[in-house]
């Protein structure tokens, strides 16, 4: 799909140079990232606090942690410019968020309604490494190592299942009432959508700017590797996370 771009790539000594760099912000950044409450987008005090106070129907307060966690998850927002770095069009772009919104708001509600629990270190670990698959794929590693293309339909889709079950993670943390559960679910899912939709629109606004210059096509392959390694460093931290806890 993107191999006319793969090929333009730059593999030059100063593109790799604009690589390290990249590599050694990306780890500030995340490091900054992770010094907050956890490792990841984590369930603030205040906001587990009032959620173990209500019950019943509160679809209002449901919906805006559903932005605000959507809005405050970096890995999800990396994983969503990864999808989008190299789609165009908005039915491209339509079809392949759509995919991941069925993917992770299906294991979201399924995980929560079931209790279903995963450590939240090693599914936060597996959302990181969807970074760094999603980098290779952008940069066409998976062609020139397996001689094919995965099927990023159905990457984008498992991936997202991955991203529903640390949102499921993370509802659980707040330890809600069932009164009124699944109502709040869906509205909290719609929160997520919502949230998801803004980080979106502010991606696709800066990326149609970007696509413009003839710095683009120079150094789309640096910004891959870039988040390739906030991908590996995000994945490292948790695991980190997961062995010291």
């Amino acid at each position: 799909m993107h191999s006319l771009v793969h090929d333009r790539l730059p593999r030059s000594p100063w593109a790799i140079w604009q690589s390290r760099l990249l590599l050694l912000s990306a780890f500030f950044i995340c490091l900054f990232l992770g010094s907050t409450e956890a490792f990841a987008h984590a369930v603030t005090a205040g906001d587990k606090g009032y959620i173990q106070e209500i019950s019943g129907v509160n679809l209002l307060p449901f919906m805006y942690l559903g932005a605000k966690h959507m809005m405050t998850g970096y890995d999800h927002i990396l994983f969503l410019f990864g999808v989008i770095f190299f789609l165009y069009r908005i039915k491209h772009i339509g079809i392949y968020v759509s995919l991941f919104a069925l993917g992770h708001s299906t294991t979201m509600i399924l995980g929560v309604y079931f209790n279903v629990g995963i450590n939240s270190y090693l599914i936060d670990a597996i959302i990181g490494l969807s970074v760094v698959y999603k980098a290779l794929d952008n940069i066409g590693a998976f062609q020139r190592w397996l001689g094919f293309q995965p099927n990023t339909k159905v990457a984008t889709l498992v991936f997202g299942l991955f991203h529903g079950f640390g949102l499921a993670t993370k509802i659980q943390e707040y330890e809600i009432s069932t009164d009124g559960l699944v109502p709040n679910l869906l509205a909290f899912n719609v929160g997520v959508e919502i949230g998801q939709m803004l980080a979106l629109a502010v991606i696709l606004i800066g990326m149609s700017y970007w696509r413009r210059t003839p710095s683009f096509v120079r150094n789309a392959y640096t910004a891959n590797v870039a988040m390739m390694s906030a991908g590996f460093i995000l994945v490292g931290m948790q695991l980190t996370g997961y062995f010291v806890s």
